[in-house]
C-alpha cells in the first residue's frame, strides 16, 4: 500500500487531482482509517501483558531515558528543609513485542492510555509528599514500539539547606531518579541529555523572576547498593540555585544602617545632657520593634544560625554598649563626691589616652603669685601692723585692743583662706574628672566608628565577591 499525505497536505493535494483521481484516492484513505482501527485492535491485544515488563526474556534489562526540564523554583522552606521545585519528567522505553509499519497503518505515532501499558517504577528518592500536579492520562507509542511519558511533577523534596550566609547563599539539591523496585538486572536508567543542556531547557522555560535564580543543573549516573544486596541504577540531578537578595537588602540592612548612623551620630551629643541617654533608648526601643517586625524575613533552623542574625545581635549590642558608655560618662562628668582622680588614672588617661586619641592638653598655670593686702594679712594677720616688735613695744602696748582686733581679723582671714582652697581643690577635682570623662568618651566613639568602618568593609567584599561568583 502506497503512503498518501494526510490532513491538509492531503487535502491540498486532492485539488489538482481529476474526478476519477479523487475517488481512487477517497477510497485508499477509507483503508487507511480502516487500518488505523485495525492497528489499534492489533496493539489492544497486547494489553494483557502490562503488568510485566515489555521484554522477550525477563533477564533482558529494560533501558529507560529520562529528560528533565526543570520549570520553576516554588519554595524553600529553611525551617523544615524541604525545596518545592516544578518539573516537566519525560521517560522513554521500548516494548519489544510491539512495533508495526508505520506506512501499511497509515500513522507512525498513537496515543494510549496509561493503564493499558507496562509503566516503569521511577521516584524520586527525596520525595517527601505526594504529587499534586495535574494527571496526563495519555501516553505516546511510535511504531518502533517506544513509548514516551511526558508528564508534569510537583517535587516536595528534602534538601540540606546552608543558610550561614544568607542572603547571600547558594544552594544545592539533588533530585535522584531509581527504580523502587526494580534492580540494575531489571531496569538500567540512562540519561537523555546532559546537564548543559537541561539547564538551558529550562532557563528558557524559566519565565518568571522569583526568589531564586537557578545557577547550573548537574546531572551524573551512579549505582546504590542497599545493604550489600541490591544494586539500583541511579541518575542524579543537581540543582545549583541562588536567592535574589535585594528584598531582604532594603527591608533589612539598609534600615539596620540608618538606625546605626543615627545611634553613631548621637555621639555629638553633650555626655552630660540627659537627653543624649533618652535619645539612645528610643533608638533601641526601635531597633527593637523592626527586629520583630522583619522577623518572618529570618530564616529560622535547628543546625545552622545565619550570618545575618548575628550582624542584627552585634547591632543591638553596640546600641546597648553605647547607651551604658553613655551611662557611665554621665555618672563621671556627674561625680558628686569630687573626689580627687586617682594617680594610675591620671597616668593612663591623661598621658596616654589622651595622646591617643588628640585630646588637647590642660594648659599650665601660667598665673603668677601677687600678694594683695588681704592675701599677706592672710599669710601674716600681725605683720601689718606689727613689723617691728622693739621699736613699736611701746605703741602695741599702748594700743592693745588694736592689737586684739587684728588677731581676730587674721584668723577669720586664715578660716576663709582654708575654705577657698577646699572649694577651689573640689573645683580642680571636678576639671579633672570632666576631662577624664570627655577622654574616655571621645576613645569609646573612635572604636564605635572604627568598628563599623570594618564591618560595612567585610560587607562590601562580601558583597563584591557574591556578585563576582
Amino acid at each position: 500500500m502506497s503512503q498518501v499525505q494526510t490532513g491538509a497536505g492531503r487535502q491540498k493535494g486532492l485539488k489538482w487531482l481529476n474526478s476519477g483521481e479523487k475517488l481512487v484516492a477517497l477510497l485508499i484513505a477509507s483503508l487507511l482509517l480502516q487500518d488505523a482501527e485495525s492497528l489499534y485492535r492489533e496493539i489492544e491485544k497486547t494489553f494483557y501483558l502490562n503488568p510485566i515488563r515489555p521484554v522477550y526474556s525477563l533477564k533482558t534489562p529494560t533501558n529507560v531515558t529520562i529528560y528533565f526540564t526543570l520549570y520553576s523554583i516554588l519554595g524553600v522552606d529553611e525551617m523544615t528543609q524541604i525545596l518545592t521545585t516544578y518539573i516537566w519528567l519525560t521517560l522513554s522505553w521500548k516494548i519489544e513485542y510491539l512495533s508495526w509499519d508505520p506506512v501499511q497503518c497509515g500513522t507512525a505515532v498513537v496515543t494510549l492510555p496509561r493503564e493499558k501499558l507496562w509503566m516503569p517504577d521511577i521516584v524520586i528518592n527525596e520525595c517527601m509528599d505526594r504529587d499534586t500536579s495535574p494527571r496526563i492520562p495519555y501516553v505516546h507509542l511510535d511504531s518502533s514500539g517506544y513509548v514516551t511519558d511526558s508528564r508534569p511533577v510537583r517535587s516536595v523534596s528534602s534538601c540540606n539547606l546552608d543558610i550561614y550566609t544568607f542572603p547571600f547563599d547558594v544552594q544545592n539539591c539533588s533530585l535522584t531518579f531509581n527504580s523502587y523496585i526494580h534492580t540494575s538486572s531489571d531496569i538500567t536508567i540512562n540519561m537523555g541529555e546532559s546537564g548543559e543542556e537541561s539547564l538551558m531547557w529550562s532557563n528558557m522555560v524559566m519565565n518568571t523572576i522569583e526568589e531564586w535564580e537557578l545557577v547550573d543543573i548537574t546531572v551524573s549516573k551512579t549505582q546504590c547498593d542497599y545493604y550489600n544486596y541490591s544494586i539500583y541504577d541511579t541518575v542524579v540531578y543537581n540543582i545549583v540555585m541562588r536567592r535574589r537578595p535585594t528584598t531582604y537588602v532594603v527591608n533589612l540592612l539598609i534600615p539596620s544602617c540608618f538606625l546605626l548612623i543615627v545611634d553613631l551620630i548621637s555621639f555629638l551629643l553633650p555626655p552630660e545632657a540627659v537627653d543624649r541617654a533618652t535619645f539612645k533608648m528610643t533608638i533601641i526601643l526601635g531597633y527593637t520593634v523592626f527586629l520583630l517586625i522583619m522577623n518572618n524575613l529570618l530564616p529560622s533552623t535547628g543546625n545552622t544560625l545565619p550570618l545575618l542574625n548575628v550582624v542584627f545581635s552585634v547591632c543591638l549590642a553596640l546600641m546597648v554598649a553605647s547607651l551604658l558608655e553613655t551611662i557611665i560618662i554621665t555618672k563621671i562628668l556627674c561625680k558628686s563626691n569630687h573626689s580627687a582622680v586617682p594617680h594610675w588614672v591620671q597616668i593612663l588617661v591623661f598621658k596616654y589616652l589622651a595622646w591617643l586619641v588628640r585630646f588637647p592638653q590642660k594648659p599650665g598655670d601660667q598665673e603668677t603669685e601677687t600678694y594683695s593686702p588681704i592675701t599677706q594679712a592672710v599669710k601674716n594677720p600681725v605683720s601689718m601692723s606689727v613689723s617691728d616688735p622693739t621699736s613699736n613695744k611701746s605703741r602695741l602696748q599702748l594700743d592693745d585692743p588694736v592689737v586684739e582686733v587684728l588677731k581676730k581679723l587674721g584668723q577669720d582671714l586664715l578660716a576663709i583662706r582654708i575654705e577657698v582652697e577646699k572649694h577651689l581643690a573640689c573645683r580642680n577635682a571636678a576639671d579633672e574628672w570632666d576631662r577624664v570623662g570627655h577622654i574616655i568618651d571621645r576613645f569609646l566613639f573612635i572604636l564605635y566608628v572604627l568598628f563599623i568602618f570594618f564591618s560595612l568593609i567585610a560587607f562590601i567584599m562580601f558583597w563584591l565577591q557574591w556578585l563576582g561568583q
